[in-house]
């Protein structure tokens, strides 16, 4: 069921939403507006804008500027134009406030497979690799290649942290897992491992060697709205 906004602060959650329109709702909220004042300073009406932030749409650069300038910031910024710099380039949302994870959510958060960073200890210093992980059982696993140097780091202890940054929004969240890392070479395990494996590496080449991270201690932290 669709809520009702009842003011300027009212905060609806349409399914379907898309980047486009989560970034337009979240400044407009930030700045205290209804749909229809938004629409007043653009030069349309509340219906559009209620259209652009519940549907996917793809508004003509005319209106994207307008719309753009009417909430302060930038068309690239509303288009996501600026998706391939790091995230966390726009302000602290108002009332942030960090709170830390439980071990339960942080396994959610953590599903069951994606792109997480590894960070060893190499005779350079400390490195971090990003990795296609799965999650099997308790453990964090992920493939490489039998010469890499996170191949060499099987018997030391590593840290593995995976998390989600939403510019739109201005939240998001990191889990870290710290344990010894180790080769897979029993025959059943790797099975199973190449069994629930969704993808192969995105660095290519031949990744066939399995590592996985025993964690030792899980922690997590969440920025959110108070």
């Amino acid at each position: 069921m669709r809520r009702t906004q009842h003011g300027p602060g009212a905060t609806e959650a349409p399914a379907g939403r898309t980047d486009l329109g989560r970034r337009i709702a979240m400044h407009r909220e930030e700045l205290g507006l209804t749909r229809d004042e938004l629409g007043e300073r653009c030069g349309a009406d509340g219906a559009y804008i209620t259209y652009l932030e519940e549907h996917a749409a793809a508004p003509a650069i005319g209106s994207l500027l307008r719309l753009a300038d009417a909430l302060g910031t930038t068309a690239a910024e509303l288009s996501g134009a600026t998706t391939e710099y790091p995230p966390g380039r726009g302000t602290a949302v108002r009332d942030a406030k960090l709170v830390e994870l439980s071990e339960a959510e942080c396994r959610r958060l953590l599903s069951t497979h994606g792109v997480g960073r590894v960070a060893v200890f190499t005779p350079e210093g400390p490195a971090i690799f990003p990795v296609n992980y799965v999650v099997a059982g308790r453990d964090i696993a992920f493939r490489t290649s039998g010469d890499a140097v996170l191949a060499r780091a099987a018997g030391t202890e590593v840290a593995f942290e995976v998390d989600h940054i939403d510019d739109a929004t201005r939240l998001g969240w990191s889990v870290m897992v710290v344990g010894e890392a180790g080769g897979v070479t029993d025959a059943e395990e790797l099975g199973r491992l190449d069994a629930v494996a969704y993808s192969l590496p995105w660095a290519g080449g031949p990744r066939t060697h399995w590592m996985k991270v025993t964690a030792i201690r899980i922690t997590g932290r969440r920025v959110i709205r108070q």
